[in-house]
């Protein structure tokens, strides 16, 4: 009878300490700081959003908004598996190509363009696309949106490549361009896109203004068989630049009709490259467009099969004599790379740790670092 007694009065104890707490939580005021900040806009020239795959669960992501001046953390908006992003050139809307599984890991798939707002991190509009879209690390060129931002291009893989074109203005998909052999969608102009593909030739589709392709054309751009290009390039307007693993750059100029490819250069002397210098990284390349500068992850001891491991070494291109002007050092590992589209730009380089190692491309000096803004950071986006 003891035992029941105490049972009781610990169940009575229990009921009154649960209505304490309900009257005590019911006469709190509400949070309103919580999902509630709206940023500036336009945003600051330098502001930067962090891609995070969070390659350790690699269920779901996210796109952490950063100040590197006050390096402060500004937001952050939850994205699908490993969903490629890309900001639109307004600066009104971060897009994500999220894919998204009825029992989180299994079930019904569904994948889904994503509209969210650069002001209040909240979502502004989504399309339902084609379950197609690409399962892969990142990249820029996984998602990218036409010159005007008429257009949004999905890449997607199944393993037949092709691209989804969603209309921006009437929120649905416009069409679906298949690319058979190629690979990515790099926007050129208002309504063209080009593709790598697997036969060293670059394509290039172009559409009208209902998202309908209306012309293709292919041009020879390098051998596969004698190198190995890295199709993450980098791009100043319709010029784009390529590396392979080996240092050799390659750059196409899409503005006429057809692509025209430009001369070739190393981004090594004779001497560095025998001393085992070569580029490395995930997005190895970043520009400066108003410097007129390339800037490449370099390893010291290059070995082939591991080209895509992080560095702390940066080197500083001149574009217009394609020689190096500077070399940059981090002070941790860096994986990618992103320098902002400003007069005063900084490179912005995420390292192995989930930091931001930030540079001052006037100075090409290390002016700090923010830890811990991702756990797997596989890109940078910046205006």
């Amino acid at each position: 009878m003891r035992t029941n007694r105490i049972s009781v009065q610990s169940a009575l104890g229990l009921s009154l300490l649960v209505l304490g707490l309900n009257s005590a939580r019911a006469d709190l005021p509400a949070d309103t700081g919580i999902g509630q900040t709206t940023l500036a806009f336009p945003a600051e020239p330098h502001r930067a959003f962090v891609v995070d795959v969070e390659f350790e669960s690699f269920v779901a992501g996210r796109i952490t908004v950063v100040d590197p001046d006050q390096k402060r953390v500004l937001g952050m908006v939850p994205t699908g598996f490993a969903a490629p992003s890309a900001l639109s050139h307004d600066g009104k809307l971060i897009y994500a190509a999220d894919i998204w599984y009825s029992r989180g890991t299994r079930g019904t798939r569904t994948d889904v363009l994503t509209a969210w707002d650069t002001s209040t991190l909240s979502p502004a509009w989504e399309v339902l696309i084609p379950n197609k879209r690409a399962e892969s690390l990142t990249q820029r060129y996984g998602l990218k949106t036409s010159g005007d931002d008429r257009f949004v291009y999905v890449y997607n893989f199944t393993p037949s490549t092709s691209v989804t074109v969603v209309d921006t203005q009437a929120k649905a998909v416009a069409s679906e361009v298949a690319i058979p052999g190629c690979v990515l969608n790099y926007p050129v102009g208002k309504r063209r896109f080009a593709s790598l593909c697997g036969d060293g030739s670059l394509q290039v589709v172009t559409l009208n203004d209902q998202g309908q392709e209306t012309a293709r054309n292919r041009t020879p751009f390098f051998d596969p068989n004698a190198e190995k290009l890295v199709e993450r390039a980098v791009n100043v307007g319709d010029t784009y630049y390529f590396t392979t693993t080996t240092g050799t750059v390659r750059a196409v100029d899409f503005s006429g009709d057809t692509a025209k490819i430009l001369p070739s250069w190393s981004l090594t002397t004779d001497e560095e490259k025998k001393a085992g210098w070569a580029p490395g990284g995930w997005q190895l390349m970043a520009v400066a467009p108003k410097l007129n500068r390339l800037y490449v992850l370099m390893h010291d001891a290059h070995e082939p099969m591991k080209w895509e491991d992080p560095s702390t070494f940066i080197w500083a291109y001149d574009l217009k004599t394609m020689k190096k002007i500077a070399t940059l050092e981090a002070p941790a590992p860096v994986w990618s790379m992103q320098a902002t589209g400003d007069d005063k730009p900084l490179l912005l380089g995420t390292d192995v740790e989930g930091g931001l190692q930030i540079f001052d491309l006037k100075t090409n000096k290390h002016t700090g670092s923010m830890a811990k803004v991702a756990k797997t950071a596989t890109q940078v986006m910046s205006y």
